[in-house]
């Protein structure tokens, strides 16, 4: 990681992102004689406009932003409105500057199910983590998958076809003679041993392959979850809010012990997949109510590469009210949010000189990232406006204008960054070189540790990219006292630091931009 340099000014202290002279690296684009100076456009990033749009828009008048609510569609006019302002146009075409994002909340689902004659019942043997609407299903034949992993090296559903079949899978993952599990050869929990990224991952192992459900038993888990579930049903409180899937989505039970062995009594003792005769009835009563949220996009077209394109993202939503306290949330998101608009302004001021990007910048403020990194999900897996194989990378901005207290007094000029050398070691060296050319930011890797405990790599907008083998960087300053509370607000931002740090995302951007080749997405994963 690069040094802090220290400048120092008749006044004191500065930090400085833009004016060094230092030579270019091997990373950095050698064609520097047809790509305008970008200090030029960097230095229209200011401390003075971030704080005046910042207190803006984590004013007590967006309500926190609350999904779907009252001051999100309060924001995103004022993100609308500020490209309108700057002559930035929409992909969408016309005035149209909102990518909309069907939402559901629903209420906790409750199903009737039957084995072979015996009923089960919601919240004592079953809950439902996924349904669309009301479903029925009977069948008299159920993929047992063993534990339903589906990795390069392991596979459960290797020479057996579950396509529009139900399937049952357990918890665990096997491990080899030494005790390391099958999949990674170590003893650390692997995301398919790991809790709630378990469940997922069994859930897209499932669906990838073509299974119309999932019945998965986890003893362990259903004994921590069902609880919640009744107390939720109970209340008659609404569930999270979820993505409206433009298909029928998979239905996905989770299961304690009894049940599983009712539909399978050897599955403890066996890992081998194979079909099980189980004659079981399910029907699911699923009620909810249809959400409309945004994302909001904004474009610069690529002077010579157009339908190559580099995203800009930070999540434009926060917690809303709770308790008649308004959560405002300044650092996050309204820093990653203020900080895309001054970038959008440097991209096009640049072009106003006549020295547009040389590919398209998108800019795309994402809602539900609170709710599980919903509009950006809607744009990768739903309606990308831009095809994501013509995608070159993803600069996610979340949380960059505060300090992470647990670090020492004073050591203030730093950047957490996360995903950089995941796909890509070429976006990770451009990302260090530009850097050491213009900004002298500290990049810490600390929360890019694979076995980082907080797993921030797989919670902010990047990961949507990232899952699609396109490269990413997450720009981060780490957490602090006041997130996700009241306290999070405008005065509290170190405007000195945002400034600095949303140019070195201004200056790599630039540089992935107008490169002549486009970055080599050397670590792809399956």
């Amino acid at each position: 990681m690069k040094k802090l340099i220290l400048i120092f000014c008749v006044s004191g202290l500065i930090i400085s992102c833009g004016t060094s002279s230092k030579s270019n690296s091997s990373s950095i684009s050698k064609d520097e004689t047809k790509v305008a100076d970008p200090t030029k456009y960097a230095a229209t990033i200011t401390t003075d406009e971030l704080k005046t749009m910042l207190y803006k828009y984590a004013s007590d008048e967006f309500e926190g932003r609350e999904t779907g609510e009252k001051g999100q569609k309060l924001a995103v006019e004022y993100l609308k409105e500020q490209y309108k302002a700057m002559g930035i146009p929409t992909p969408l075409g016309g005035d149209d500057y909102f990518q909309e994002v069907p939402l559901e909340k629903q209420s906790v689902s409750e199903a009737k199910i039957s084995v072979n004659g015996k009923n089960f019942m919601s919240f004592e043997d079953h809950i439902v983590l996924r349904a669309s609407g009301n479903d029925e299903i009977a069948v008299d034949e159920i993929i047992y998958v063993g534990y339903g992993i589906d990795a390069d090296n392991y596979s459960d559903y290797k020479n057996i076809d579950v396509k529009d079949k139900i399937v049952l899978a357990k918890a665990g993952e096997p491990k080899d003679a030494n005790g390391n599990y099958v999949t990674s050869g170590d003893t650390e929990d692997t995301k398919w041993t790991n809790g709630r990224q378990s469940l997922s991952s069994k859930r897209d192992a499932a669906s990838s392959n073509g299974a119309k459900g999932l019945i998965y038993m986890d003893d362990k888990l259903f004994s921590q979850y069902a609880p919640f579930f009744q107390r939720q049903a109970s209340s008659g409180s609404t569930g999270r809010l979820t993505l409206k899937s433009l298909e029928k989505d998979m239905v996905m039970l989770m299961v304690n012990e009894d049940l599983g062995k009712a539909i399978y009594p050897s599955i403890l003792e066996d890992d081998t997949q194979k079909s099980v005769n189980a004659n079981l009835n399910l029907v699911i009563e699923n009620k909810s109510e249809t959400i409309t949220s945004e994302n909001v996009v904004a474009y610069i077209k690529g002077s010579e590469k157009p339908d190559e394109i580099v995203v800009i993202s930070a999540h434009l939503d926060h917690e809303g009210i709770k308790n008649g306290e308004i959560y405002n949330g300044a650092d996050d998101d309204g820093s990653g949010t203020t900080a895309i608009l001054e970038i959008a302004e440097a991209f096009k001021k640049a072009e106003m000189d006549g020295n547009g990007p040389k590919r398209s910048i998108l800019f795309l403020h994402v809602t539900g990232e609170e709710k599980g990194l919903l509009g950006s999900r809607h744009y990768t897996d739903n309606d990308p406006i831009f095809p994501l194989e013509n995608t070159v990378a993803d600069l996610n901005i979340d949380m960059i204008g505060r300090t992470d207290p647990k670090r020492k007094e004073g050591d203030r000029n730093y950047i957490y960054l996360i995903g950089s050398d995941k796909l890509s070691t070429e976006l990770h060296n451009i990302s260090e070189e530009v850097n050491t050319k213009y900004c002298n930011v500290e990049l810490d890797y600390k929360y890019n540790d694979e076995n980082d405990p907080n797993r921030f790599y797989y919670r902010s907008d990047h990961y949507n990219f990232a899952k699609n083998n396109i490269p990413v960087i997450f720009y981060f300053n780490g957490t602090h006292d006041d997130y996700h509370r009241p306290t999070d607000t405008a005065d509290k931002i170190e405007y000195d630091l945002l400034e600095n740090r949303t140019r070195l995302v201004f200056y790599t951007a630039w540089e992935v931009a107008n490169r002549d080749k486009r970055i080599v997405v050397d670590k792809a994963s399956k």
